[in-house]
């Protein structure tokens, strides 16, 4: 049976990994493409900060072409410019699909789906609303390994970030954490598991904090600024 074709939106973390391990192993979709967006001053992953030839590393370890969205300017308008080019061309190869590893915030769900909308595409949500502390368990139990990469001040500090996301991690959080960081605690690097052919070979580099005008969240903490650790890859 002919499977539909799609592209899948890579952010090189955990809910990425587990999604797109759940749609090959399950046949779902024939994923033809990775897609990642990129900060084109940095060559950096937009919010997560993780180095451009990491993600490309990840990309040649799954065996899926990878396609880069680079984002100029760190705006909304930029990024939904970059990202329908990128998305029409795919289209024109015949793919409707685009897979996203979102587990809730209905809000981003809905401007994906508008946005979409707008160039003839479907948003696909193979998670989304999964229970974050029984599929976190399920990650690890798969025998995935992730680091994470960032760490949202409001909740966790500079000992959080470059920690490896294990059982003890889990136990660990403080109970305003959403064990997949799905409010946006914290960013991961998946860096081996059952969907790569190799493991990808980093080494932790220095922890950096970028602060940032002061705001505040959903639930009534101050995001003053986001903890970034500066992973770098090994030839």
């Amino acid at each position: 049976m002919t499977i539909p074709k799609a592209i899948f939106c890579w952010s090189g973390g955990k809910d990425s990994a587990y999604c797109l391990h759940k749609v090959l192993s399950e046949h779902l979709f024939d994923v033809k493409y990775l897609l990642t967006t990129f900060n084109n001053q940095y060559k950096r992953v937009s919010m997560h900060g993780v180095r451009e030839e990491l993600v490309e590393k990840q990309a040649e370890s799954i065996n899926i072409p990878l396609l880069k969205v680079n984002v100029h300017k760190e705006t909304n308008d930029e990024y939904e410019k970059q990202m329908e080019i990128v998305l029409l061309r795919a289209k024109s190869e015949g793919i409707q699909h685009v897979i996203f590893g979102d587990i809730f915030l209905d809000d981003l769900r809905i401007y994906r789906e508008n946005n979409l909308e707008k160039i003839g595409m479907y948003g696909i949500f193979p998670i989304w609303k999964s229970e974050t502390k029984w599929l976190i368990n399920d990650f690890i139990n798969k025998g995935f390994k992730t680091i994470t990469c960032c760490t949202n001040d409001a909740y966790l500090d500079e000992n959080w970030v470059g920690k490896e996301i294990d059982k003890s991690f889990i136990e660990q959080l403080p109970a305003n954490v959403d064990p997949c960081g799905e409010n946006g605690e914290f960013h991961s690097f998946c860096y081996d598991g059952p969907l790569f052919k190799e493991k990808i070979d980093f080494r932790i580099g220095e922890k950096i904090y970028r602060p940032l005008e002061l705001k505040m969240n959903e639930t009534g903490s101050e995001t003053k600024g986001f903890w970034f650790c500066d992973l770098e890859g090994i030839k």
